[in-house]
């Protein structure tokens, strides 16, 4: 593997997750219950992570923001426009297979 500074390592990274929320603003089909019950993450879990990064290095952020970040959107907006109710097989799988907290 190519041996890469740890600026070069930030901006690959940056780079990847830019593509990573573009792509998941572009696929506004996929659900995120079906995102927790297929990988064990979500839209909402991106937000809490970056939001969680953004608290590590001392810059105010609300869950609000950190999630108009990741949908490109008001997430209440977002919700409105695409979020579908969940199935109940969706809602049992969610339950089974749910992350411990």
């Amino acid at each position: 593997m190519t041996s890469l500074t740890p600026d070069q390592q930030t901006e690959l990274e940056a780079a990847a997750f830019r593509r990573l929320l573009t792509h998941l603003r572009d696929r506004t089909d996929v659900q995120n219950i079906e995102l927790m019950n297929l990988a064990g993450f979500c839209r909402n879990c991106l937000a809490n992570w970056y939001q969680d990064a953004a608290d590590k290095a001392g810059i105010e952020m609300t869950r609000d923001e950190a999630r108009r970040f990741v949908y490109g959107m008001a997430y209440e907006d977002w919700k409105e426009r695409y979020q579908r109710e969940a199935s109940d097989a969706q809602k049992q799988a969610f339950t089974e297979n749910r992350p411990e907290e």
